[in-house]
Order: structure tokens, then sequence, then C-alpha cells
């Protein structure tokens, strides 16, 4: 009996040693929440000035005569972006090369433009109407310009583009000849 009583007491000073610190409630550790990261949308702001170089090609036509010829020129502008929204101005040269329709040459093509559109990040989608004054062999033609566009943000600094513009010219040289032309331009411009 010695014996049992030895064996359970040896039993209960193991025991005891084994639930040391049980006292008190065991503390459960919460798995840490993971954190979640917003995607960062790139902020672009068109706000500021402009200038660059355009080339392209100049479709006219007048009283059944049509004519295609190649164009290039400068421009220079200032937009304001109002976040989605972007709202411009620009002035534009632009130079033909030997460019005549029906005998009548025409030597380049000047236009002032107002211009609005959508801010799509590094994209500008827009849309563009104003003035147009072209000179002559045999006077100037003045009348509407208006067309769509697009510029693309290679760098912060650096944007290529397209643009179509439609023009509807009045009275040429005071001739009562009416012309109607196209243009479709690769742009190529700096902003500050």
């Amino acid at each position: 009996m010695k014996r049992f009583i030895a064996l359970t007491t040896g039993a209960a000073l193991l025991s005891g040693a084994a639930y040391a610190g049980t006292l008190e409630d065991p503390v459960v550790e919460s798995a840490p929440t993971p954190v979640t990261v917003a995607p960062v949308v790139p902020v672009s702001d068109w706000t500021g000035p402009y200038a660059g170089l355009s080339f392209g090609n100049l479709s006219m036509d007048s009283g059944g005569v049509e004519e295609d010829g190649m164009i290039y020129g400068l421009f220079g502008g200032y937009d304001y972006d109002f976040g989605q929204f972007v709202a411009g101005a620009e002035l534009e040269y632009q130079a033909t090369d030997d460019f005549s329709l029906g005998g009548v040459d025409v030597d380049d093509v000047w236009r002032l433009k107002a211009r609005g559109g959508y801010d799509a990040g590094p994209a500008l989608l827009y849309a563009t109407a104003g003035y147009a004054k072209a000179n002559t062999s045999i006077g100037d033609a003045e009348g509407a310009v208006y067309g769509v566009g697009m510029d693309y943000k290679v760098t912060e600094r650096f944007t290529v583009g397209a643009e179509y513009l439609r023009h509807d010219f009045n009275d040429i040289g005071s001739t009562n000849i009416d012309a109607e032309a196209d243009t479709i331009s690769l742009r190529g411009a700096m902003r500050f």
C-alpha cells in the first residue's frame, strides 16, 4: 500500500507541474487582418501650354474638281484640365507642297480652334471647332473648321496624336467659288 501512496503522490506532483499556469483563461491570438491597398490610378494633368509639329494629307474639292496633297506645319495652344473635362484653344499653321486645285494654287492654311475633350489619363480625346483661312493664288478663302482628335502622353512632356479636320471655305478670292477640304494629320508636341 505504501507503494500505491507513493505512486499516487508522485503522479499528483507531476500532474501539478503540467497544469502550472492554467488558472487563467488561455490567450488566443487572432489572425492578423490583411491590409487592402487601393490600386493607384495614374493622375495626368493636361493643364498648360504646348507647341508642336504636324504632318498629313490635304484633300480639297470644289465644283467637282478634287485634289490630294501633302500638308505640314506647326501649332501651339493652351489646355486647362477640369478633372475629366479638358478645354483649350489652339493656333495652327500648315503649308502645302505645290498643291493646286483646278489651276488655283493653295499655299497654306491658318486655323484658330477651340477644343474640348475627355481626360482619359494618358490620352485626351477631343472635338474641335473654329475659324480657318486658306491663302490661294486668286485670293484668300475663309470659313469654318471642325473635327476630332486624340493626343497621347508618351511622357509627361511629350505627346503624339492624330487629328481629322473638315473645312468649309466660302467665296475664294471674291469669286463666289466655294471649296470643301479635309485634313488628316499626325502630330507631336512638347508640353510646358
